[in-house]
């Protein structure tokens, strides 16, 4: 318990500290007193039942694009092209109806968010592969696949898959309502929340529990053990990225079919990058991606009730967002600090300043 405590202190200290500097911030931007900000921000995310609908509603999404990142660092890789991963994984959710004729029902949203998974999985692998057969960093490939997915998502909503009845804004045909992933309980949460959690318990198991989830772990911590004990790296990395990116592309066909009911603009929101924050926060395990998916949700729901009271503008808390990352990266260095040794130098230093002190006194 002691040694989850030590793990989350950190991420929690920079995001409090990310609370601050945003009140600092729309303070000397706007002139608007950082306490009201702070109680409008908690009201938006939290402060009744619409608020808690519209917060797990955009959870959802954040869940499944951060384990992208997740489970391939685990695999000592940095993947940050989640958002390529999810609107392929709308656009193949969309388009399967397109070429096969899908039952309304259960089974048929099944499919097209099998598809989904399948689009993510097999684009983040292409990153994966590039690396470990090409050596092309996965970082840099992975970021622009991500412009690459963007463009052909476009290419076929505005072109081919286009319905000739979406005048304004292109899109996609609208799903069938039988194959659409409704609310729970006739609310505005989908069933879309319970697959992300499940999706993290699950892969959290899976990492913790099973011998193929430890032989990841080991090609990330130690490559070199793994080699030598003869663990076939370069498919581990491969599922990895496999896993990682199913689980992007299921977001976004998720979003799909149960927010959207079609493929368009509206899907290129930001989920996969904010998926690498909530990644970072969570340090990459799966369990704590839950929680945390859920207090970027609520930041993100909040940003509409900031510009109605405050007439701040709604990406202000986009900026949130990006302190807390500088801050959470910056706290990373802090775990490599021998606290006791600055302890001591700082006791040593200071030992002579008492000394003195006590010599000088009558």
């Amino acid at each position: 318990m002691r040694a989850v405590f030590r793990a989350a202190l950190l991420p929690m200290l920079a995001i409090a500290a990310a609370l601050l500097l945003f009140g600092v911030f729309v303070y000397v931007a706007a002139g608007v007193n950082p306490i009201d900000a702070w109680t409008v921000l908690f009201k938006g995310a939290f402060g009744d039942w619409f608020s808690w609908q519209n917060t797990l509603q955009r959870a959802a999404p954040l869940m499944l694009t951060a384990l992208c990142v997740a489970i391939p660092a685990r695999a000592g890789l940095i993947i940050i092209g989640g958002e390529g991963a999810l609107v392929l994984g709308g656009l193949a959710c969309a388009a399967l109806p397109y070429v096969l004729p899908l039952p309304a029902n259960a089974a048929g949203a099944a499919a097209i968010c099998a598809a989904g998974a399948v689009a993510g999985a097999l684009w983040v692998m292409l990153a994966g592969w590039l690396r470990q057969y090409r050596g092309i960093n996965e970082t840099i490939s992975s970021l622009l696949l991500a412009y690459v997915a963007i463009g052909l998502f476009k290419f076929w909503v505005e072109g081919a898959l286009r319905d000739p009845a979406s005048l304004n804004k292109p899109s996609t045909r609208t799903l069938a309502a039988g194959l659409q992933i409704g609310g729970i309980a006739g609310s505005d949460v989908h069933w879309g929340l319970v697959l992300g959690v499940l999706v993290c318990l699950g892969l959290g198991l899976w990492l913790q529990w099973t011998a193929s989830g430890f032989a990841v772990r080991v090609v990330g911590g130690n490559p070199r053990t793994a080699q030598l004990v003869g663990l076939p790296a370069s498919r581990l990395v491969l599922l990895a990225c496999g896993l990682g990116g199913a689980c992007a592309g299921l977001a976004g066909a998720v979003e799909v079919a149960a927010v959207q009911t079609n493929a368009n603009a509206s899907l290129i929101a930001g989920y996969g990058y904010a998926g690498i924050l909530v990644a970072f926060i969570a340090r990459q395990n799966p369990f704590a991606v839950i929680p945390v998916a859920i207090l970027f949700g609520g930041f993100g729901a909040a940003g509409s009730l900031l510009q109605r009271r405050l007439g701040l503008p709604d990406a202000s808390v986009q900026v949130l967002q990006g302190i807390a990352f500088v801050l959470i990266l910056a706290s990373e260095a802090l775990r490599t600090v021998d606290w006791k040794a600055v302890r001591a130098r700082l006791r040593a230093v200071s030992a002579p300043v008492r000394q003195q002190a006590q010599e000088g006194t009558p």
